[in-house]
């Protein structure tokens, strides 16, 4: 199955839009924090994103001792919400669908809130259950990452309950919601007790009911995708740790889950004042991560799950799909992003028959080289997302395209792209000519871990000489032979039926050999049809 032609693109707002387009508008008011999104949506099922807008009067505080919203919680909530529906009025939002969840759910005042919400902000507010939440927060999931294989779990830890929604090849089991907010587990177990006794007592709380709702014989190994302030936090600083500079979104993060351990263990010896100073950690979110971070590791715990990935959409994107009708299916694995990063390019107007032309002398090299200079498999989709998009640069001018590359890559929305591969892709494409990688000289380059700058040396040096193996941007080289002799590497081009000559390729190819040569550890030989080797210059 294959997904409809769902795409999430930032844009400005428009005076005129196409045909049949509605403009909506979704507010999730949460135990934490309200967020509304803006957008157009498209009879094709495209949403483009308009505008967002985002508050924490963290309506939640309190709750667990009192049974009632608070003054001042209720009083920031009306203050935002009012600023929300003048946005949405003022942008033209033929709809506005309003939700609201844990705190105002649970609270003895919560229908009195929502007469005062409608009285000053002129907002109709459905509560949501907490099934409901999980159905949103799914639903969000399944359009933006590929579900159609094996077992997955959505986690949304929010500030008043936790959700949960399990699901096999797509298909969801069950739907569950546990009081195990942020908030609410931090005013229980964290406010008057030191850190590391608090963080202990909590998960010791909560372990049980998180071992019933997730019997191990049928979740462990799920694939967990998390969703909530939680996890996007989570990834901002292990992000921050690789030097991973993120433009956008930490959306898709992948990390391996006992990286929640460890920052749990790092954090509940700080005060939340000297939480502050942790790059990566929203200063807002920092008296409450504790709590959250430990609801993730019992979960993690419990199910040992075979990937983990951080998600930036959640139920207000769920809400604004449901309200477009718009009904995400599964997706075959891989190819949301294979249509967004295509998408992309073809926005930038890439030469596409150069592009697909180094794509696939790129992904020749790879599969004849990549063993041996120390690539992985999950290298491979990297270099072809880089490869077909190496030349984007040229949307902003030639001169110095290669770093317009970048910078267009690097600030990109791509669905199944992690913020790390985003990075990785931005440098290869960036590298594909002119000098080559430099931690010294390069800023953004230098700022990376070492394993993360030696990825991208290997992928540079394959899709340089593939890039100089199209010279002529005239497809003439059909396949390279690559073989490796006791004193050098040896790269032969076979020229295409049409092709009068490669002998522009053969040297544009031996210009830039120089990096892969460095990665190989070995002289590389480019060799024409007949033989000859072909003498390089001084290079690029």
């Amino acid at each position: 199955m294959t997904t409809p032609s769902l795409r999430l693109h930032s844009a400005p707002p428009r005076s005129a839009r196409d045909e049949g387009t509605q403009r909506i508008a979704a507010i999730d008011i949460g135990s934490n924090s309200i967020r509304q999104i803006v957008a157009d949506v498209s009879p094709n099922g495209t949403i483009r994103v308009i505008d967002e807008m985002k508050a924490a009067p963290r309506l939640q505080a309190g709750l667990h001792e009192t049974g009632a919203l608070g003054e001042e919680p209720m009083r920031l909530a009306l203050e935002a919400l009012t600023r929300m529906a003048t946005l949405a009025r003022q942008l033209g939002c033929k709809r506005v669908e309003a939700v609201a969840t844990s705190a105002v759910r649970s609270a003895s005042n919560g229908a009195a809130f929502l007469r005062q919400v409608r009285e000053a902000a002129g907002l109709r507010v459905r509560v949501l259950g907490g099934e409901e939440e999980a159905r949103l927060a799914f639903r969000s999931a399944l359009a933006h990452f590929d579900l159609g294989r094996g077992r997955a779990i959505v986690l949304d830890i929010g500030g008043g309950s936790v959700e949960f929604a399990l699901a096999a090849e797509g298909i969801v089991e069950r739907y569950v919601s546990l009081p195990f907010g942020a908030v609410r587990l931090t005013e229980e177990f964290l406010s008057n007790r030191p850190a590391p006794r608090g963080v202990k007592k909590l998960r010791k709380s909560i372990r049980d009911d998180i071992r019933r709702v997730l019997p191990v014989r049928d979740w462990r190994g799920a694939e967990l995708i998390g969703s909530g302030g939680t996890f996007t936090n989570l990834a901002g600083m292990v992000l921050a740790r690789q030097g991973i500079r993120v433009a956008h979104s930490v959306h898709g993060t992948r990390l391996p889950w006992h990286e929640i351990e460890h920052l749990l263990e790092v954090l509940q010896e700080l005060t939340p004042t000297e939480r502050l100073a942790i790059a990566g950690l929203n200063a807002a979110r920092a008296d409450i991560i504790l709590a959250g971070l430990a609801v993730a590791a019992e979960v993690c715990e419990r199910i040992e799950p075979r990937g983990f990935v951080a998600s930036a959409y959640g139920i207000r994107e769920g809400l604004l799909l449901e309200t477009a009708r718009i009904a995400p299916v599964v997706s075959d694995p891989g190819e949301g992003r294979e249509r967004s990063v295509r998408e992309f390019a073809e926005r930038c107007h890439y030469e596409e028959p150069h592009a697909r032309q180094v794509q696939r002398l790129a992904l020749q090299l790879f599969d004849a080289l990549g063993a041996r200079i120390g690539c992985v498999a999950a290298d491979r989709p990297v270099l072809a997302d880089a490869a077909l998009l190496h030349d984007v640069g040229y949307h902003i001018n030639y001169q110095k395209h290669h770093k317009h590359s970048f910078h267009l890559i690097q600030h990109a929305d791509f669905l199944g792209m992690t913020p790390d591969e985003q990075t990785v892709v931005a440098h290869v494409a960036r590298y594909h000519r002119g000098s080559v990688p430099d931690r010294l000289k390069h800023l953004e380059y230098g700022a990376l871990d070492r394993a993360t700058r030696v990825r991208i040396q290997r992928l540079s040096a394959l899709l340089r000489v593939a890039d100089g193996f199209d010279r002529g941007h005239s497809a003439a080289v059909e396949k390279l032979k690559v073989r490796w002799l006791s004193r050098a590497l040896r790269i032969t081009a076979q020229p295409s039926a049409m092709a009068p000559s490669v002998r522009l390729e053969l040297w544009g190819a031996a210009r830039k050999k120089g990096l892969l040569e460095e990665v190989a550890g070995a002289p590389v030989e480019i060799v024409a049809p007949d033989g000859t080797i072909i003498e390089s210059d001084d290079g690029e």
